[in-house]
């Protein structure tokens, strides 16, 4: 019954008032949209870039979009955005300032955002009072993100291709050092083939050459050890092979020109701004001084339940 009796009451007090309410609500409202125009409001207008990861791989435990967010939250980045593209007079910070640094990023983080996407992509939000501004820091975030990644694989490729030329080279003088030691035994006691020779020797040593006989006693004495040499120059040959077809593959890796993402949304320089949303300015504003008229015509009619009688 209370609830009845208090509700009816605030009808009729709303009844009572009803023209200074609509006129409160409509002033409030024409208010809301005079303050949100562009003379008392910068607008922003948003662009949007939707990027998946690609020729990366993870580190630890993170994925390949976890990673992209890293690199692209990274400093230098942010760095490279912000001196292109002079943000600080944008954002009309001014540099000298003690905590402009600190205002600067709030300010960056507040207009770009970047965020994964349900389906493990990347949004690339940016909000600027130019549209163009706006579409271009998206594609050059992607831009800079692509060269960090370039920079970071190629700095990393460049120590293993070192680590593979220096290995080469060690296997070509040990495969020089082999052949000089084999060329020395041909030179010395004409040990140049010792399969092919084997068989001359032995058919001049069965006929009784003198120059056979000495053959034969050089390679008794030094055959094993040539055939030792052309085993390891076999070897090392092949080792060498091996590490240079690894080496001219990562040489390669080291030289391409790989991109890092795959774009599946172009951002592209907005039509119509984002913010701010002029209606939800103007309900806000009506439905605010609604409330608090009502609110306050409420007090006034029952001011003498909330304020004790003077005796």
């Amino acid at each position: 019954m209370d609830n009845d009796y208090n509700n009816l009451s605030l009808v009729q007090l709303i009844y009572k008032w009803k023209w200074h309410i609509i006129v409160i609500t409509l002033v409030a409202a024409v208010c809301g949209a005079i303050f949100s125009s562009a003379r008392f409001i910068t607008p922003l207008y948003k662009s949007e870039a939707i990027a998946y990861p690609a020729n990366i791989s993870p580190y630890s435990d993170e994925s390949e979009t976890e990673q992209m967010l890293q690199i692209i939250n990274s400093q230098s980045i942010i760095d490279s955005i912000v001196e292109k593209y002079d943000l600080w007079t944008d954002y009309k910070i001014d540099r000298n300032y003690q905590y402009a640094k600190t205002y600067l990023m709030l300010e960056y983080h507040d207009k770009i955002k970047i965020s994964k996407t349900p389906y493990e992509a990347v949004s690339i939000v940016v909000n600027d009072k130019d549209p163009q501004v706006a579409c271009n820091i998206a594609k050059d975030i992607l831009y800079f993100y692509d060269q960090k990644v370039a920079k970071l694989h190629r700095d990393k490729v460049s120590e293993v291709v070192a680590m593979y030329a220096q290995q080469l080279e060690l296997k070509q003088q040990d495969i020089e050092h082999l052949k000089q030691q084999l060329a020395d035994l041909g030179t010395n006691y004409g040990m140049a083939n010792y399969v092919g020779q084997s068989r001359e020797i032995t058919r001049g040593y069965l006929n009784g050459s003198s120059k056979a006989t000495e053959l034969m006693r050089n390679l008794e004495q030094y055959g094993p050890e040539a055939i030792d040499l052309e085993n390891k120059i076999i070897a090392e040959a092949t080792t060498y092979v091996d590490v240079k077809l690894d080496y001219e593959q990562q040489l390669r890796f080291y030289n391409s020109n790989l991109t890092y993402s795959n774009i599946v949304t172009e951002p592209y320089p907005a039509d119509k701004k984002s913010y701010p949303v002029r209606w939800v300015v103007v309900a806000l504003s009506g439905l605010g001084a609604l409330l608090l008229t009502i609110l306050v015509l409420f007090i006034i009619e029952n001011r003498k339940k909330f304020i004790p009688a003077e005796k």
